[in-house]
């Protein structure tokens, strides 16, 4: 009989939604993006139980868990939202560049050449003159 106390951290982080797959939670693992009470994740087959805190850096995120519960299934993401406290710090607010950011500005005629202008010179440049 399985203990439920206690749980493999591919398994948990698959159950609770935080990667797509079996196989990437175990990636994670191994890569040392997954930290258990401070402690680095150095295998798949690590434990997590209720009560243990985990520290993910995801690509351009670090989502920091407490574990309530050890999952049974990959279920919907009501039932993945229960197995963990989400303690994340808040992300940074990002700038309006929209207020900072000025259309540079340019000369009339100095920019690309219109239609017109490239008939012209495409006229200028043949050897008949048409």
């Amino acid at each position: 009989m399985e203990d439920f106390s206690r749980q493999r951290i591919d398994k948990w982080l698959f159950f609770a939604r935080v990667v797509k797959s079996r196989s990437l939670a175990a990636k994670l693992a191994i890569a040392g993006r997954v930290r258990i009470n401070r402690d680095k994740a150095s295998q798949a087959s690590d434990f997590v139980k209720p009560g243990d805190v985990l520290t993910i850096t995801l690509d351009r995120r670090i989502l920091v868990y407490k574990v309530n519960a050890c999952g049974t299934r990959r279920g919907p993401a009501e039932e993945a939202r229960k197995l963990f406290e989400d303690m994340s710090p808040p992300p940074a607010p990002k700038e309006d560049t929209s207020a900072n950011f000025m259309v540079p500005l340019r000369e009339a005629g100095s920019g690309r050449p219109t239609k017109r202008e490239r008939r012209e010179t495409d006229r200028l440049r043949r050897p008949d003159g048409m």
